[in-house]
Formats: C-alpha cells, sequence, structure tokens
C-alpha cells in the first residue's frame, strides 16, 4: 500500500466532483423512465451509487487517456467527457447516437474521446486494454489506460492473464476494480477464497491499494498516485474501489440475495449526499450554487432527451453496414 497523497481541492474542483457524479445519477433516473415507457429495450445495468468510482478516477487522468469500461458504463462514459446528448440517443437506438445505435446500453464507444466502452463478457475488457495500453507504448503516446472491471471478473482466467502480462512487459496500465460485494448475485465471500481483491495483484508483484469507493474525494487521490506511477514509466497499478450499487444488477434482477435493511445502510454512504452536506456544512457550496447546479443538469438531460427522441432510426438497408470487413473498408476509401 501507498503512501497518502494529499489533494488541493479548490472550491471549484469539489463543485466539478459532485456535478458529475449528479450528472450521472439523474442521467440513469431518467434511463429507468424511458426504459418503462419501453424507449430504451435490452439490459439496462444502472451505476446508482458507484459514481464516485468513476468521477474520482476520471479526475486524475488527461484527454488522450483510454478508458476500458464494463457493461455498467453510462458513468464511465459521462465522467470521461463523452456528452450527453449522442449517449441518450444511443440508449434509444437512433442513429444520432455514439455507435449510430447499434451499441445501446451495453456498448458506448467514443473514438474522439478514446472510450473504447462497455463489453457484455465479464472480464472481456481486460485484455483489451492490455493491447490498447502496448499500443500507446510502443507508439510512446505518454498516455494512460485505465481498465474498469468488477470483483466478479477476478475469478476469470483473462483477468490473471492480463495482470500478469501487464506487470512483465510494464504496460502504461491502470486496473480499477470496482467491488459491489456481488457478482450479480453471488455474494463475494461466497466466490473468492481472498476477499481483500487489492492483494491479488500482489501475486503479480504489482502496487496496489484498497480505496472508499463512496468518496470521490478519496478515489480521486489514489487515483493520482497511481496515474503519477503508471504515466512515469514503472508499470500498471492496482485499485480496488470498494462500493456498492443501490439499484438492482439489471431491470431484470429481484435481489433476492440481498436484503433491504443493507440496501439502507449503505444508502447512509450515498457518495452525492455525502459530499454535498459536507461542502454546505464546510461553505464550499450555497444553497443557491446548488440550485443552479439541479437546474443545470435538469436542462442538460432534457435537451439530451429531446435530441434523441427526435432522433432517426437506421434505415434497414444500412443493416449491413460495418458488419464485414470489406465494406468499413470501401467506406473509408470512399
Amino acid at each position: 500500500m501507498s503512501t497518502p497523497t494529499k489533494l488541493h481541492l479548490d472550491r471549484a474542483h469539489l463543485q466539478q466532483l459532485l456535478r458529475q457524479m449528479q450528472r450521472i445519477r439523474r442521467f440513469e433516473a431518467r434511463c429507468v423512465q424511458l426504459y418503462q415507457e419501453q424507449k430504451i429495450r435490452g439490459f439496462l445495468h444502472l451505476y446508482d451509487g458507484e459514481e464516485a468510482v468513476a468521477v474520482g478516477v476520471m479526475a486524475a487522468l488527461q484527454p488522450g487517456d483510454a478508458v476500458v469500461a464494463t457493461y455498467r458504463e453510462h458513468g464511465h462514459a459521462l465522467a470521461h467527457g463523452v456528452p450527453m446528448a449522442p449517449l441518450m440517443a444511443e440508449m434509444l437506438g437512433k442513429a444520432e447516437g455514439c455507435c449510430r445505435g447499434r451499441g445501446g446500453s451495453m456498448h458506448l464507444f467514443s473514438r474522439e474521446h478514446r472510450f473504447f466502452g462497455g463489453n457484455a463478457i465479464v472480464g472481456g475488457g481486460l485484455p483489451l486494454a492490455a493491447g490498447i495500453a502496448m499500443a500507446d507504448q510502443r507508439l510512446a503516446r505518454g498516455a494512460v489506460t485505465t481498465c474498469f472491471f468488477g470483483e466478479g471478473a477476478v475469478g476469470e482466467g483473462a483477468f490473471h492473464e492480463t495482470m500478469n502480462l501487464a506487470e512483465l512487459w510494464q504496460l502504461p496500465l491502470l486496473f480499477v476494480c470496482e467491488n459491489n460485494l456481488y457478482a450479480m448475485g453471488v455474494p463475494l465471500a461466497d466466490s473468492e477464497a481472498e476477499t481483500d481483491i487489492w492483494r491479488k495483484a500482489q501475486a503479480y508483484r504489482m502496487p496496489s491499494e484498497p480505496v472508499d469507493g463512496m468518496d470521490p474525494v478519496q478515489v480521486e487521490a489514489a487515483a493520482r498516485r497511481a496515474v503519477e506511477h503508471v504515466r512515469s514509466g514503472q508499470g500498471p497499478y492496482f485499485l480496488e474501489a470498494r462500493t456498492y450499487r443501490f439499484r438492482a444488477h439489471s431491470m431484470f434482477d429481484t435481489q433476492a440475495y440481498r436484503t433491504r435493511d443493507e440496501i439502507d445502510d449503505w444508502k447512509q454512504q450515498d457518495p452525492i449526499e455525502r459530499l454535498r452536506r459536507w461542502m454546505l456544512a464546510n461553505h464550499q457550496l450555497t444553497d443557491a450554487e446548488a440550485q443552479a447546479m439541479d437546474t443545470a443538469i435538469a436542462a442538460e438531460i432534457d435537451a439530451a432527451v429531446a435530441f434523441a427522441e427526435a432522433g432517426t432510426l437506421e434505415p434497414v438497408e444500412d443493416l449491413e453496414r460495418f458488419v464485414l470487413m470489406d465494406t468499413v473498408v470501401q467506406e473509408q476509401a470512399a
């Protein structure tokens, strides 16, 4: 474990952390509404409760850094700078979406922002992140690749293979395990003999540490320490962010594996309310500023929904576009 990193957090930066977490929470709340209206189809995995992890980590990254996420990736995309309007359009399957409506909730992507999106396969993003980091290393880009995954992924062979190669090759790769205690519906203690996930990195001689994933300030401090290590050429780093999702695994989850009391106890650590209360008590936020922030976020979400609902569906004749490599090459040549 590393020594603590002290952050110089001014008022504006703290407000930005709060704003970003609220944007994610309210974006997803609107997605739930649209899902219930059957305007969003398929699976929908919400990040409600885990916002401090994405926001804290992204605050430590630079624009040229790459991010590989999980299928619970709305928060990662928003925190990494992907605009809300094309994200919402993607959720509704519209051609104006960041993946032309072909990816949906689980497969967001933005080449411009080096956001390499979600992956429906548990642990599937890990080897992809290693490949991106290797390319950046060989091209001397000075970029860091951050790979997010849940604690359920540590039981996959791809996790161990990627960890091993990342350390052997000293890849510029930051591993961020979002430990929300349940791999879908399996309690961590029922699936892993070692429940301190960060210790698994020690088997690969990789520096690692746990962090309170319900506190964006602590997450950012740990992430800055980790990114500095990686960017300086010292190889990969591993963070275990201990967090909790307030909503079900997906919209189809009955949550029979946990109690309402447990959820309510964790909600007492809500990262948004926790930071908001502290900022109000310590004169880092006024009631008027909080209200203005709420109003601006509501307007942004309304505009994103309007953009998405006014969007178009891709025509049927374009069904085979981007499917076979020769059609992609032909389009690029044209």
